[in-house]
């Protein structure tokens, strides 16, 4: 989750000295256990499992149960990007809890940007159903032509590879180093400008920019949305709060990044412990969405409803079908 890292402005290459100096340091800070420590390990356990389930079980209604739409389109990805991360959630639990990184370097640098790539996917599409409901509302006539579940599919892709390419300075610089009996999964910038060319990208590609154009869609909908008081605006509603949340869950990350950027000035302390409740914060965005779709989505709740009661009866069906106890004493009742 980026809150590990060697002073790079410290560091000289080849020098040995100072590099296990600087991991020290490092490892002394990760290595003390502390209520805060102890209460993160429990809230990420808690949004781990509840992702997992919830997320899946939103793609399952999504994609199994309702009919595709380009709206069920973009919430089935927002599920697949929130529960990939869920998925690497528990490898950094366990770091969290030992301060060991035993799983190698591949999933160090996958666990990482699981976290990014979660942050790029989301942001954006909360963009595309931001501009797909403008555009939906502005010029209904042109979106019935030429809206199209295919379309969104593809769209959809775009975006799954611009965020890919936006996370690969994560790829690229997370590293592990053995330190002792004990290994470090870091981010080594080897570079102030590297370091803040990384961070203001995410702030302004992950943040600023896609903030700018939801907002201008959202004053577009809300002018609009006041001469439609016969229409239902509940998906409206979903949309927003769904916007809400994804940008009070990241705004405390991003700003202890840019924090991190000028690290002379800052105790290290204060920032390793703000990028790490910076982090957890940003975590939670991927059990909530679940949560808003139950709570805020008339169709989604109707849906979970019924394939819940078909479930149950389908169940029922087949104990009667494969002759339950009671069935079998009845039916030898009337054998004899």
């Amino acid at each position: 989750m980026s809150v590990d890292y060697i002073d790079y402005e410290d560091y000289v290459p080849g020098n040995d000295s100072d590099f296990n100096s600087s991991m020290s340091g490092v490892l002394n800070l990760t290595e003390s256990k502390s209520f805060l420590n102890d209460a993160l390990v429990a809230v990420n356990v808690i949004i781990s499992v509840i992702g997992l389930g919830g997320n899946s079980l939103v793609i399952w209604i999504c994609g199994c149960k309702m009919k595709r739409t380009v709206i069920t389109t973009w919430y089935i990805s927002l599920a697949i990007s929130d529960f990939l991360f869920c998925a690497f959630l528990p490898l950094e639990i366990v770091y969290m809890i030992t301060s060991h990184w035993p799983f190698g370097l591949a999933l160090c640098k996958l666990s990482s940007s699981a976290l990014f790539l979660n942050m790029y996917s989301s942001v954006f599409l909360l963009v595309l159903i931001s501009t797909d409901r403008c555009v939906l509302v502005s010029f209904p006539v042109w979106a019935h032509n030429h809206r199209t579940v295919w379309k969104a599919s593809g769209i959809v892709l775009l975006m799954w590879l611009l965020s890919a390419l936006l996370t690969l300075p994560s790829l690229i610089y997370r590293q592990t180093q053995i330190h002792g009996s004990v290994t470090q999964c870091y981010t080594n910038y080897t570079s102030h400008s590297g370091h803040k060319a990384v961070a203001l990208t995410r702030l302004i590609c992950g943040f600023v920019i896609p903030f700018l154009m939801i907002v201008f869609c959202c004053s577009v909908l809300c002018v609009k949305l006041r001469s439609m008081t016969t229409k239902s605006t509940k998906p409206y509603k979903v949309m927003a709060v769904l916007i809400t949340s994804f940008f009070v869950c990241w705004v405390p990350y991003h700003t202890f990044v840019l924090l991190e950027i000028d690290l002379k000035n800052h105790s290290l302390d204060v920032l390793h412990t703000g990028l790490k409740v910076g982090a957890t914060l940003a975590a939670a965005n991927s059990f909530i969405n679940p949560f808003l779709y139950v709570f805020l989505g008339n169709d989604f709740k109707r849906t979970l409803k019924k394939s819940l009661m078909s479930r149950i009866e389908d169940a029922m069906a087949d104990d009667l079908r494969t002759g339950g106890p009671s069935y079998s004493r009845s039916k030898a009742m009337e054998v004899v």
